[in-house]
């Protein structure tokens, strides 16, 4: 059985008896779900009781699961929902077709339920991992985006999005960055100078590429020259060094040293010692006095 808050599944299927048997056989698996024999009528529940998983039927009368999914993906906005595409034709056409337009899995039918579970509990994890990771971006103000392999925004934290629209870049799903940035993009191999300065409208940018990710998203930080990172601004105003200054500022949001040591990649030992020469350094003797300090300077 699944936890007490158990994951929301839509099934979207037009053969009632398949409809049935999964809603069966998910619910005695512990799972919500919420059966739709169309596609546009799935559209309409998802509109109104966002899903945790789509188990989508690709072969469909009217607006097919192909369909669905690029008006999942594209229209409204839920990039981070997984769609497991469930099919009678095991070819190489659907496959693709089920990938391109932003499914996560394929089965074929019939199910096997085993394999079925197993995939589901895998994308749910997954997809539970990113909103976390999205959500706690969002909350710590990083200007981050996530581009596939051809230069398309996926996503971007609201404070990325007002940075491109500042420059006059567009910031919906699918829009593309300039051709210069994507062509840089394509020449950075690890983590060789991944920067880029884009100038436009008087003011500087820095794109800097944090992550290359199995899935093909390129995570890309920005950073506004004319106010620098939040580390740089910290370091300047109080005179420590860069790594201190990131310590500092993952501390003001409120990280323990255990976090703050895994996030900076450090043993918990050397944030000791780092926090102990910004106590130090600013003449305190506390976490919440340094983090009052740097949030004035990060706020001002």
């Amino acid at each position: 059985m699944m936890s007490a808050d158990p994951p929301k599944v839509l099934i979207v299927d037009d053969q009632i008896d398949t409809l049935t048997m999964l809603a069966d056989a998910l619910e005695l698996e512990g799972m919500a779900t919420v059966p739709s024999s169309s596609g546009r009528s799935a559209l309409s529940l998802v509109a109104q009781s966002l899903p945790d998983i789509v188990l989508l039927d690709a072969m469909m009368p009217g607006m097919d699961g192909f369909e669905v999914c690029q008006v999942l993906k594209s229209e409204m906005g839920l990039a981070d929902l997984p769609v497991i595409f469930m099919t009678g034709r095991n070819d190489s056409d659907h496959v693709v077709r089920a990938l391109a337009c932003g499914g996560v899995d394929f089965v074929s039918k019939p199910i096997v339920l085993s394999e079925l579970f197993a995939r589901m509990r895998v994308h749910l994890t997954n997809s539970r991992k990113t909103r976390s990771a999205r959500e706690a971006l969002d909350s710590l103000g990083r200007r981050i985006v996530a581009v596939d392999r051809d230069g398309r925004i996926i996503w971007a934290t609201p404070q990325a999005q007002e940075l491109l629209t500042r420059i006059g870049l567009r910031t919906e799903e699918g829009s593309a960055l300039p051709w210069e940035l994507k062509q840089w993009l394509g020449e950075v191999v690890g983590a060789e100078s991944p920067a880029r300065i884009y100038r436009r409208f008087d003011r500087e940018v820095e794109f800097r590429l944090m992550e290359r990710r199995a899935d093909g998203a390129n995570l890309l930080r920005l950073i506004d020259r004319a106010s620098g990172t939040a580390e740089e601004r910290l370091a300047a105003a109080f005179g420590i060094r860069l790594r201190e200054a990131e310590v500092l500022l993952w501390l003001t949001h409120g990280k323990s040293n255990k976090e703050i040591a895994e996030i900076l990649q450090l043993s918990p030992r050397t944030v000791n010692k780092h926090l102990e020469q910004i106590f130090e350094k600013l003449g305190i003797e506390n976490r919440t006095a340094a983090a009052t300090m740097s949030v004035r300077v990060l706020w001002d």
